[in-house]
């Protein structure tokens, strides 16, 4: 297994801003390859996540400000007191590419400032099916949000195993071209972390930590849907005669999300009025689609056998197919991001009407995503997209259905089909 750098979607977004700004923050969960992207391009490194990297730091704070440049400051909210040592160095001098700062979670003590103007934040996801290697990109997200709707191509063997395989193989980097057995302990270990040492560091006490990992599993049975929090809550609890206060909950959710650990996409809220009446439930999403696996106690054989995604999910859904949807939305999230776009989901009151993924542009166009575990697209199948541009008119940029098929085209209604693996940034 080579240990060269691979390079990332983030990369390209850093050689953009580099050039221009002074400190830029790389922020996301641990694992997902923060620290190796920010070294590529150090030229000094100070690891905050060693205590005697920390002692030096305390006893000499202007090591950090002193290069040479870029000087990294990794996991920099171990010590929260070097985010307003950058940030005053940069009032003091703007000049480009000085800092790069990376953290996995929120500091227990917040900076006495935001670093607003000063420092600039990238969220680092785990690899998209592009940086994986799973097949060569033909069509660029970033494209269809431009709205000029032409043509679309391309061709690829990955079929619907390749993706299931995916989905267990993680997008962690570090556990590329792991054996399943090594991947499947890694997982484990770095759930138990997160349960055992990340909650406690991120300044959170917890008395019952078996409560909260039967949370954590119960949010990975509703992966892809909007199940309420509450049911949520009751599947963690089934059979107990005592339920978690509604406080403990809210608590779970916003340490697990300071820790992206989870990332629920938001309901979109159109700046226009063409649509009203709008559901905006959070879709539930963990931070890799792996980590919803092995919690579900997820394998090819029950991926492939259609095995019924559980009450939790979307009605009628299989286990597969959630996973699948949460493989795309993690990869439209890393392309989204390389456009400067945001990426919600649509769901009119009542459900008559839903869109897996909705990419809005700066200008609140939009570009309607859906996800298909198909190779083959039915009319049926791009209904809601089809109702979705008959309400937008032109304010939709485009319409895109992401199947598990080998061939990139448009339908004659103009929906364009794309292979997973052929999308890109």
């Amino acid at each position: 297994m080579s240990n060269a750098y691979k390079r990332r979607v983030l990369d390209n977004e850093l050689d953009e801003l580099i050039v221009g700004l002074p400190a830029i923050e790389i922020h996301g969960a641990r694992g997902v390859g923060k620290t190796e992207t920010a070294r590529a391009r150090a030229v000094s490194v100070l690891r905050l996540d060693d205590p005697s990297v920390r002692a030096i730091i305390a006893a000499d704070p202007t090591r950090m400000v002193r290069g040479p440049f870029p000087v990294l400051i990794d996991e920099w909210q171990r010590m929260p007191e070097t985010w307003d040592a950058v940030r005053r160095a940069v009032d003091e001098d703007r000049a480009p590419g000085r800092f790069l700062l990376t953290g996995s979670g929120k500091a227990k003590s917040p900076p006495t400032h935001t670093g607003a103007g000063r420092i600039v934040s990238l969220r680092m996801r785990p690899m998209s099916l592009a940086e994986r290697g799973v097949g060569v990109p033909t069509v660029s997200l970033t494209q269809l949000l431009t709205g000029h709707r032409g043509d679309v191509d391309g061709s690829t063997d990955v079929e619907a195993e390749d993706y299931a395989r995916e989905i267990l193989a993680s997008g962690f980097p570090g556990l590329r071209g792991l054996p399943a057995r090594v991947v499947r302990a890694e997982l484990d270990s770095y759930i138990d972390h997160v349960i055992n040492n990340d909650y406690d560091d991120a300044g959170q006490s917890i008395r019952n930590r078996s409560a909260l990992r039967r949370w954590i599993t119960a949010y990975a049975a509703a992966v892809s849907s909007t199940t309420s929090y509450g049911k949520i809550r009751d599947a963690a609890t089934a059979g107990a005669t005592e339920k978690p206060a509604k406080s403990t909950v809210l608590r779970y959710l916003d340490v697990l999300e300071s820790m992206w650990l989870i990332e629920p996409i938001p309901g979109w809220k159109p700046t226009s009025n063409e649509l009203s009446r709008l559901t905006l439930a959070p879709k539930h999403h963990l931070l890799d689609p792996a980590l919803a696996a092995r919690l579900r106690g997820a394998t090819m054989e029950t991926l492939i056998s259609g095995t019924s995604a559980g009450p939790l999910a979307s009605q009628h859904t299989t286990l597969f197919g959630a996973l699948f949807e949460s493989l795309i939305a993690l990869n439209v999230r890393v392309f989204a991001q390389a456009a400067e776009a945001r990426v919600s989901h649509f769901r009119d009151f009542g459900g008559t009407h839903e869109v897996d993924l909705i990419v809005e542009s700066a200008d609140g166009r939009a570009l309607a995503v859906e996800v298909k575990l198909a190779a083959v697209v039915s009319d049926d199948d791009v209904r809601h997209l089809a109702w979705l541009g008959e309400k937008l008119g032109d304010k939709l940029l485009d319409a895109v259905i992401i199947t598990t098929g080998r061939e990139a085209y448009r339908r004659p209604d103009g929906i364009a089909v794309v292979p997973a693996a052929l999308l890109g940034a």
